[in-house]
Protein backbone atom coordinates (compact mmCIF):
# COMPACT_ATOMS: atom_id res chain seq x y z
CA UNK A 1 0.00 0.00 0.00
CA UNK A 2 1.18 3.51 -0.84
CA UNK A 3 0.84 6.18 1.86
CA UNK A 4 1.06 9.88 1.01
CA UNK A 5 2.68 12.00 3.71
CA UNK A 6 1.72 15.53 4.62
CA UNK A 7 2.80 17.52 7.67
CA UNK A 8 2.24 21.22 8.37
CA UNK A 9 5.73 21.20 9.93
CA UNK A 10 7.33 21.19 6.46
CA UNK A 11 6.60 23.36 3.42
CA UNK A 12 3.36 22.46 1.65
CA UNK A 13 3.81 21.15 -1.89
CA UNK A 14 3.69 23.95 -4.44
CA UNK A 15 2.78 21.59 -7.26
CA UNK A 16 1.36 18.18 -8.06
CA UNK A 17 3.43 16.07 -5.65
CA UNK A 18 3.50 14.80 -2.06
CA UNK A 19 5.98 15.76 0.63
CA UNK A 20 6.83 12.07 0.78
CA UNK A 21 5.52 8.66 -0.19
CA UNK A 22 5.86 5.56 1.99
CA UNK A 23 5.94 2.24 0.19
CA UNK A 24 7.20 -1.19 1.16
CA UNK A 25 9.03 0.01 4.28
CA UNK A 26 10.72 2.97 2.61
CA UNK A 27 9.95 6.68 2.63
CA UNK A 28 10.76 8.71 -0.47
CA UNK A 29 11.08 12.37 0.52
CA UNK A 30 10.45 14.96 -2.17
CA UNK A 31 12.97 17.74 -2.73
CA UNK A 32 13.11 20.07 0.26
CA UNK A 33 13.86 23.75 -0.26
CA UNK A 34 14.88 26.33 2.37
CA UNK A 35 11.32 27.46 3.05
CA UNK A 36 10.10 28.13 6.58
CA UNK A 37 6.84 26.14 6.72
CA UNK A 38 5.36 28.50 9.27
CA UNK A 39 5.83 31.64 7.21
CA UNK A 40 6.16 30.21 3.66
CA UNK A 41 8.89 32.76 3.07
CA UNK A 42 12.20 32.02 1.47
CA UNK A 43 14.92 31.69 4.07
CA UNK A 44 16.86 34.86 3.42
CA UNK A 45 20.26 34.14 4.77
CA UNK A 46 23.56 32.60 4.06
CA UNK A 47 24.00 29.04 2.82
CA UNK A 48 24.43 27.77 6.39
CA UNK A 49 20.98 29.08 7.35
CA UNK A 50 19.45 27.72 4.15
CA UNK A 51 21.00 24.30 4.71
CA UNK A 52 19.78 24.24 8.31
CA UNK A 53 16.22 25.00 7.15
CA UNK A 54 16.31 22.29 4.48
CA UNK A 55 17.44 19.73 7.06
CA UNK A 56 14.75 20.85 9.54
CA UNK A 57 12.18 20.33 6.78
CA UNK A 58 13.62 16.87 6.09
CA UNK A 59 13.38 16.01 9.80
CA UNK A 60 9.72 17.04 9.90
CA UNK A 61 8.77 14.96 6.87
CA UNK A 62 10.69 11.93 8.15
CA UNK A 63 8.93 12.17 11.53
CA UNK A 64 5.52 12.38 9.85
CA UNK A 65 6.40 9.27 7.83
CA UNK A 66 7.45 7.25 10.89
CA UNK A 67 11.17 7.56 10.22
CA UNK A 68 14.10 9.65 11.40
CA UNK A 69 17.50 10.91 10.26
CA UNK A 70 19.28 7.78 11.52
CA UNK A 71 17.26 5.71 9.04
CA UNK A 72 18.15 7.79 5.98
CA UNK A 73 19.66 5.53 3.33
CA UNK A 74 20.33 7.90 0.42
CA UNK A 75 20.48 11.68 -0.01
CA UNK A 76 20.66 13.70 -3.20
CA UNK A 77 21.64 17.35 -2.91
CA UNK A 78 21.28 19.82 -5.75
CA UNK A 79 23.44 22.92 -5.32
CA UNK A 80 23.42 26.03 -7.49
CA UNK A 81 27.07 26.87 -6.84
CA UNK A 82 29.53 24.09 -6.02
CA UNK A 83 31.73 26.60 -4.19
CA UNK A 84 29.07 26.51 -1.43
CA UNK A 85 29.69 22.80 -0.90
CA UNK A 86 32.14 23.05 2.02
CA UNK A 87 29.63 24.98 4.14
CA UNK A 88 26.71 22.73 3.16
CA UNK A 89 28.77 19.65 4.02
CA UNK A 90 29.71 21.08 7.45
CA UNK A 91 26.04 21.65 8.38
CA UNK A 92 25.05 18.27 6.86
CA UNK A 93 27.74 16.41 8.83
CA UNK A 94 26.65 18.05 12.11
CA UNK A 95 23.02 17.11 11.36
CA UNK A 96 23.74 13.43 10.65
CA UNK A 97 26.54 12.96 13.19
CA UNK A 98 28.02 9.47 12.99
CA UNK A 99 25.36 8.33 10.52
CA UNK A 100 26.62 8.51 6.93
CA UNK A 101 23.92 7.84 4.34
CA UNK A 102 24.88 7.25 0.72
CA UNK A 103 24.92 10.60 -1.04
CA UNK A 104 25.13 12.35 -4.38
CA UNK A 105 25.85 16.04 -4.87
CA UNK A 106 24.70 17.48 -8.17
CA UNK A 107 25.72 20.97 -9.27
CA UNK A 108 22.94 22.66 -11.23
CA UNK A 109 22.71 25.98 -12.99
CA UNK A 110 19.58 27.28 -11.28
CA UNK A 111 17.00 26.06 -8.79
CA UNK A 112 13.38 27.23 -8.52
CA UNK A 113 12.86 30.73 -7.14
CA UNK A 114 16.60 31.38 -6.81
CA UNK A 115 17.21 28.88 -4.00
CA UNK A 116 20.77 27.68 -3.53
CA UNK A 117 20.11 24.05 -2.59
CA UNK A 118 17.48 21.35 -2.67
CA UNK A 119 17.67 17.99 -0.91
CA UNK A 120 15.75 14.76 -1.44
CA UNK A 121 16.11 11.52 0.51
CA UNK A 122 15.15 7.89 0.82
CA UNK A 123 14.84 6.40 4.31
CA UNK A 124 13.64 3.25 6.04
CA UNK A 125 10.48 3.43 8.12
CA UNK A 126 10.95 2.62 11.80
Amino acid sequence: MITKIFTPDAPAPAGHYSQAIVYNGLVYVAGQLPINPFSTEKVAGDIEQQTTQVLQNLDAVLKAAGSNRDLVLKVTIYVSDISLWATINKVYAAFFGDHRPARAVIPVKDLNYGYQLELEAIAAVA
